[in-house]
């Protein structure tokens, strides 16, 4: 993978995980997500180096997140304050919302 790319890779595990986009030098941005069994998947941070703010990763984190979302029919709780506010942003998401 190109670092300039800023692709998008999500990592599960049996309680949680993350969507990540590695921008090389060891950098990451980051989304992180908890699910207790069926129930929504709580987002709790998102994060981005501020070496690399402004550039739109973090736009492109959320957008992932919904994509599957829609495509695997999960709703998502968003404890992280950007990801709450990039809801509000966009009222088309709000039939996700858990």
């Amino acid at each position: 993978m190109s670092d300039a790319s800023h692709e998008v890779q999500r990592e599960d595990g049996p309680n949680g995980g993350r969507y990540v986009v590695r921008l090389g030098g060891g950098a990451e941005a980051e989304l992180s997500y908890q699910r207790r069994g069926d129930g929504p998947l709580i987002v709790t941070h998102t994060g981005v180096p501020p070496a690399f703010e402004g550039q739109g990763i973090a736009a492109r984190l959320v957008d992932a997140l919904i994509a599957d979302a829609r495509a695997q029919g999960f709703r998502i709780t968003p404890l992280c304050s950007y990801v709450a506010a990039q809801f509000r942003r966009h009222p088309e998401w709000r039939d996700l919302l858990a």
